[in-house]
């Protein structure tokens, strides 16, 4: 046996080992038993480098590296922080970064051609809800006036009929009313208009058919893409009058004095899906067991964030609080991550659900998932010409991989690092929640009926129409 053999032997044993499988050297040959060799596979990339975006929901990727889940599949990752959401999505199709944190909405719209156009699957979610509106200090005082009271405290949630009122006095004046969401496809831009839209206010139409992505169209509010850790300022500064925004740059605001954030996303749709851990399919397909291994380490890394009713969470801000995950100061992170939240300056609240990564199986991707986004991509335009139901439905399997997910969970739960009850029931799951009712205007989502669900909207395109 030459020296490169017998090293790439020792290699393989040693890490083996590190997986806690059982190995031995014999007659040059590495024998490995255990769940995780056998079924799974070696890892056929084992340097990664995965991009992501300054927000406390890239928690499991942060949670993964530092607790050593990573290097227990041997891997030996890098995280490596990213300008902003089309430069992440840029660098994971292009191969600069092997996966990322990404919007619910990038793989989507990356493989229906909305914007860039690139097959991209996830197999993983990273978590539910976590995101807020804020509004600047003025906008608050004139909102205020319109929103019931209890004790002297605002009632939550508070609708956008409070704002309504404040837009109509903007537009009779000829002022533009102008917010902040973080992309075209995010989840932030699709909740802000469904806040807008319950409460009657336009949020307008996207019509790339006509070469039209501002988003304006017949816009009551305008809204426009501000990168995240850049909200504050430029609310600070004017430019806009509010955002929608995953933290800690909502509690950033109330910090700085300079906004209050009027509701959240779980009150806008309770445990709603939020971020996606994004790849390439043709990196997925160079890389199965590679993926697999990547899941599993992520999955373990939600188990840790939200176990024993988040007992983790103040150490996992301390983590996030370092200068390269999110950077900002523990006390900001902490007033949301630790299970409150607060609105206006001193109304802090207790919201155990805010962040929530595993449970409900939160990291679970469910087709119905996929399908929501697809409807709001259509209800605004950005899907200009109709879609059949089926059409929803082979889009949502193409990019959301829960077979990938399936094999990942199944491996801890043999390797006794995970519970089979805390998981779907993988041999009957459909893909499909049961219908969800806890919308803040008590619409009923069904995802196995998209159109059905968009003609429920007064605001929308539905059926045939199109711009």
């Amino acid at each position: 046996m030459n020296n490169l053999t017998l090293l790439s032997s020792l290699k393989l044993a040693v890490t083996s080992l590190r997986l806690g499988l059982i190995s031995t050297i014999l007659s040059g040959s590495v024998i490995v038993t255990g769940v995780g060799a056998k079924d799974l596979g070696w890892p056929e990339k084992e340097e990664l480098k995965f991009g992501f975006i300054k927000l406390t929901d890239m928690a499991p990727l942060a949670i993964a590296y530092e607790k050593g889940y990573f290097e227990d599949e041997g891997l030996y990752v890098t995280l490596e922080a990213q300008a902003n959401w089309k430069v992440l999505l840029d660098r994971v199709i292009d191969g600069q970064l092997d996966g990322a944190h990404m919007l619910a909405g990038q793989p989507l719209g990356a493989t229906i051609g909305y914007g860039t156009k690139a097959d991209i699957i996830t197999a993983f979610s990273m978590d539910l809800n976590g995101n807020a509106i804020t509004v600047s200090n003025d906008i608050w005082k004139e909102m205020k006036k319109h929103v019931p009271h209890e004790g002297g405290k605002p009632v939550h949630p508070i609708s956008a009929d409070s704002l309504k009122p404040v837009v109509d006095d903007f537009k009779s004046k000829g002022k533009p009313f102008k917010m902040g969401m973080v992309f075209p496809v995010s989840t932030h831009n699709y909740e802000l208009r469904y806040w807008l839209a319950a409460g009657g206010i336009h949020p307008g139409f996207y019509a790339p058919h006509k070469g039209d992505t501002s988003g304006q169209i017949d816009a009551d509010a305008l809204l426009s893409v501000t990168p995240p850790p850049q909200m504050p300022s430029t609310m600070e500064a004017g430019t806009i009058h509010g955002y929608c925004v995953g933290e800690p740059w909502n509690q950033q605001a109330v910090f700085k004095g300079i906004g209050v954030p009027v509701v959240t996303d779980y009150e806008i749709w309770k445990n709603n899906p939020e971020k996606v851990f994004g790849v390439s399919k043709g990196w997925a397909e160079k890389n199965p067991n590679t993926h697999i291994r990547v899941v599993k380490a992520m999955i373990r890394a939600a188990m840790w964030l939200d176990e024993n009713n988040n007992a983790n969470r103040p150490e996992a801000v301390k983590i996030l609080s370092k200068s390269q995950y999110v950077g900002a100061d523990y006390e900001v992170i902490a007033n949301s991550m630790t299970g409150t939240f607060e609105y206006e300056k001193g109304d802090k609240r207790d919201v155990p659900d805010f962040n929530v990564f595993f449970r409900y199986n939160a990291t679970y991707p469910f087709y119905s998932d996929a399908i929501w986004y697809l409807t709001q991509m259509r209800r605004w335009g950005q899907i200009s010409e109709p879609k059949p139901d089926s059409w929803y439905k082979d889009i949502a399997k193409q990019v959301y991989r829960p077979d990938i997910y399936a094999q990942a969970a199944k491996a801890l739960i043999t390797e006794g690092k995970a519970n089979a009850v805390d998981f779907p029931e993988f041999a009957t799951e459909t893909g499909f929640k049961p219908p969800q009712t806890e919308f803040i205007d008590k619409i009923v989502y069904d995802g196995s009926q998209p159109n059905a669900y968009l003609e429920k909207f007064a605001i929308g395109l539905k059926n045939d129409t199109k711009i």
